[in-house]
């Protein structure tokens, strides 16, 4: 019984994390699209939707937030689960979710990250 690979789309602009979270989930399973900023995850975004996107909030070109606020006001879009992954600190759950009509995103981190709790909130994420 041959299943199609969960697509999750990276949107960081340090490559490091993007090779290591794009390392993450392929030994994991995952088929992964990287982009460095925001304008280039919306390029990939209108490419082909993926079952899960991980963001980065602080990039060049477009932040992460205008991203996210994107995509939860696109039909097509809105409905792809969204994981917050950023070394800003604070209450960003709640702040990103405030600032405009916008859910919060269905998943959020701080980095450094935990490979098996990233691991876990993604399989739940696309099952």
């Amino acid at each position: 019984m041959s299943q199609s690979k969960k697509v999750v789309l990276i949107v960081d602009d340090e490559p490091d994390t993007c090779t290591y979270f794009s390392t993450i989930l392929q030994d994991n399973g995952y088929e992964t699209v990287i982009a460095y900023d925001g304008a280039d995850g919306r390029a990939k975004l209108e490419e082909a939707v993926p079952d899960l996107v991980t963001l980065d909030i602080t990039m060049p070109e477009k932040s992460g937030v205008r991203l996210y606020r994107e995509m939860k006001e696109s039909d097509q879009w809105k409905n792809v689960p969204v994981i917050i992954v950023t070394g800003v600190s604070g209450d960003f759950e709640k702040f990103i979710s405030t600032r405009s009509q916008v859910p919060p995103p269905e998943g959020y981190m701080a980095k450094p990250i935990d490979p098996d709790e990233f691991l876990k909130i993604a399989k739940e994420l696309t099952s």
